[in-house]
């Protein structure tokens, strides 16, 4: 049985598609997993790990309006760092994840293990919340197996 990222792989060199990625929380791993895919450079055109708004804004062009009015950790952020890697890498597609891993950080309304993603082709760009239980580490791992699950939904019309 294929892993997620393998299947990924598969789909987005059946459909000729290009992939990059924005990531905040999961530091990389997103990236990591796909290119661990042999041939994933036929596809996978890069990422950057934005870790620091100044970098969000910087590197993604995410507006500092959005990161003081909603905060790293939002739909808009996440939404903005989609759209924006697609742009800097050119490619057809691109994912963002942004969230608090902990075990400090979190709030009432942000709690450790809140991630925001988002997937944008320049046409659509969906976004998903969702909270993950566990340490740092299984938060990360989580949540970068799920913003590729996102992106094959993306891709399959889910």
């Amino acid at each position: 049985m294929s892993c997620p990222e393998e299947i990924l792989g598969e789909v987005l060199r059946r459909k000729g598609l290009t992939l990059s990625a924005a990531e905040s929380c999961t530091g990389g791993r997103v990236a990591d997993k796909i290119t661990n895919v042999p041939g994933a450079s036929d596809y996978f055109l890069g990422g950057a790990v934005t870790y620091s708004n100044d970098a969000k804004a910087a590197l993604l062009g995410v507006k500092k309006e959005s990161l003081i009015s909603f905060g790293a950790v939002s739909e808009q952020v996440a939404k903005e760092m989609a759209i924006g890697c697609r742009k800097a890498f050119r490619s057809d597609i691109a994912v963002s994840t942004t969230g608090i891993a902990g075990p400090a950080g979190g709030t009432k309304e942000k709690p450790v293990g809140l991630v925001w993603f988002a997937v944008s082709d320049g046409k659509t760009t969906r976004a998903e919340r969702k909270v993950f239980e566990g340490d740092r580490t299984q938060i990360k791992e989580k949540a970068s197996l799920r913003a590729i699950d996102l992106v094959l939904n993306f891709i399959e019309g889910v």
